[in-house]
């Protein structure tokens, strides 16, 4: 994974509930590990704004749900800081589902998404409508 300029705060725990914001058919995904993920003893593994994780679909259509996905996680609310002094935070907890080579799943994005996440991965600044 390529680096991102903003020191991102990890504040999404594995268990913690995100919602879909993309047009796949699930609608609430729930964090089950981190990828790359590097801790000491009795942590819990965390993510943050363009982390790659993996998740469970809790709700959504019969075909996706109960099963696992990579996600790409677009928004936190937790503040974070930019390099430029500025601190953004978002709504919400929002997630995007992606491939094995990070392409987005579904056709298009509902909602912001962070700068972050297109530095990331720009295959999902693609289809998204709204980057801050």
């Amino acid at each position: 994974m390529k680096a991102i300029s903003s020191k991102v705060t990890k504040c999404l725990p594995v268990g913690a509930i995100l919602n879909c914001t993309d047009n796949s058919g699930a609608k609430l995904l729930q964090i089950i590990s981190v990828r790359g993920f590097k801790g000491t003893r009795r942590t819990k593994p965390s993510a943050g704004v363009a982390s790659s994780v993996r998740c469970s679909v809790i709700r959504g259509s019969e075909k996706v749900r109960k099963q696992v996905f990579h996600c790409v996680i677009v928004r936190q609310k937790k503040e974070y800081k930019r390099p430029d002094g500025t601190s953004i935070g978002f709504a919400d907890n929002a997630a995007v589902m992606v491939d094995e080579k990070n392409m987005p799943r579904g056709t298009q994005i509902k909602g912001p998404i962070a700068r972050e996440v297109v530095e990331r991965f720009p295959a999902i600044g693609k289809i998204a409508g709204i980057v801050v």
